[in-house]
């Protein structure tokens, strides 16, 4: 990694981390379409992982005391089996195909969330099963698992502080469970993980953007800080995917 790429990865870590500490939620939603872009899917999505560990853990520790851990403890068996057929996928696709199912995946997700907007309510079995698998998969693949559960949210009518807190761990878990995949089942070749000297210097770019959105939180409304979320998502998607097309 160049150190133009460095810093703009960097920057795209930061404004990520402090828009989840913000709303629950847009590292992996900023962070990952830009890395992509940045870095390639594979290696991009791993790194994406590796912030979204701790970020989540830093929120976690500040939202801790609004957390459904039963949802948790109900969801995290579906997001593990999500998360190895995603490898699975990622191991066997291609570069152009995976920016394709980067792009395509989180597009499709950011518009569900407006659809269900405006739909009546569900819930049950069948909605936790589609989505615990739908965001372990997408984690995995894309690095986004935030609209699927967004999704999920507005569909059963789950009230946002809760429902933002209890994203944390699940996003936590998600993103152990993607690295881990990943590299036990060799997705992701070797010379496409990022130096090691790279991991810190991102780590410290999410420290600066927990800290950075602390101080937010205080000013800026949860829905602000989402819909800039959506908005930095959806160009990082779109970008992913005209590159996947073209080099078809």
């Amino acid at each position: 990694m160049d150190t133009t790429a460095l810093v703009a990865a960097c920057a795209a870590v930061v404004l990520g981390a402090s828009l989840q500490r913000v709303a629950g939620m847009g590292l992996g939603m900023v962070a990952a379409p830009v890395l992509t872009v940045l870095l390639g899917p594979a290696a991009g999505v791993l790194m994406s992982n590796g912030a979204a560990i701790v970020t989540s853990l830093l929120v976690l520790g500040a939202l801790r005391h609004g957390i459904d851990w039963r949802r948790v403890a109900a969801l995290t068996p579906l997001v593990l089996v999500g998360s190895v057929l995603g490898a699975l996928t990622v191991r066997a696709a291609s570069t152009t195909w995976l920016d394709i199912l980067v792009g395509g995946s989180v597009l499709v997700a950011l518009a569900a969330t407006v659809v269900l907007r405006r739909r009546a309510q569900v819930g049950g079995r069948a909605a936790a099963l589609g989505t615990g698998l739908a965001a372990g998969f997408m984690n995995t693949t894309c690095g986004v698992a935030a609209p699927a559960w967004t999704a999920y949210a507005l569909a059963t009518r789950w009230e946002h502080r809760s429902f933002a807190a209890t994203l944390q761990p699940l996003l936590l878990v998600a993103n152990v469970a993607s690295l881990a995949t990943k590299l036990l089942l060799g997705s992701v070749p070797p010379d496409a993980v990022p130096a090691w000297w790279t991991w810190p210097v991102i780590a410290a770019a999410v420290f600066g953007g927990v800290a950075l959105g602390a101080v937010l939180a205080r000013v800026v409304p949860s829905r602000v800080a989402a819909a800039l979320a959506v908005t930095v998502a959806v160009a990082g998607a779109a970008t992913a995917l005209v590159r996947g097309l073209v080099a078809l």
